[in-house]
């Protein structure tokens, strides 16, 4: 049996274009440019509920942006990071599978859906992620940098590897995740406990 590769790891794109740096868009003055963005830095922008189903996102970052309920069927996100950005329900696992890669610092992800969604060694850091639905995701080699986990949804998740030392709030169960060389502080073990019935102190 040979072993499993490690997940590789896609470092955030830091450099862009001068004439691709752009602060302020909306929803509107986006479509306007097309459907596919490569190399392009968002600042500022304002894309809450906008529907940007069928577009393409290439070595992008989004800087204090709000994409809050924005639409996402069979986007493609490749290699683009999140900064500053608010993410209330934003349903990821409709995005296209092909070279997904994702990003996330100082972010608002509650109600976020990754359902299905293989993201391996993702990177979450100083993220609220309350609520957010990771059903089915393969997030083997994933990490939780001090990320708020209250009422998080992990079931049938892949796990292995994963960094949860510096989360709160985490709550799943063991026996229906993939758990593998997951690493967490002691202060999760109640929330790893919790269907047990199990007092820690």
């Amino acid at each position: 049996m040979k072993p499993s590769r490690k997940p590789v790891v896609l470092r955030p794109p830091t450099r862009f274009p001068a004439d691709q740096v752009v602060e302020r868009w909306d929803a509107r003055r986006l479509l306007a440019e097309g459907t596919e963005f490569e190399q392009f830095h968002f600042i500022g922008g304002d894309f809450g509920g906008a529907d940007l189903s069928r577009m393409r996102f290439i070595d992008c970052r989004f800087e204090r942006c709000n994409l809050a309920a924005a639409q996402l069927t069979q986007t493609a996100l490749q290699n683009v990071a999140f900064d500053g950005c608010k993410l209330l329900g934003v349903p990821f696992g409709a995005c296209r599978d092909l070279f997904f890669g994702v990003h996330f610092d100082h972010c608002q992800l509650r109600y976020a859906t990754f359902g299905g969604r293989k993201m391996p060694a993702t990177r979450f850091a100083h993220c609220t992620l309350d609520e957010a639905d990771f059903t089915n995701a393969d997030l083997t080699g994933a990490l939780f940098a001090d990320c708020s986990l209250a009422g998080t949804v992990f079931h049938d998740t892949q796990l292995a590897g994963a960094d949860f030392r510096t989360a709160t709030g985490l709550a799943l169960d063991p026996e229906a995740n993939n758990l593998l060389g997951a690493r967490f502080a002691l202060a999760s073990l109640p929330g790893l406990l919790e269907k047990y019935g199990l007092v820690v102190e």
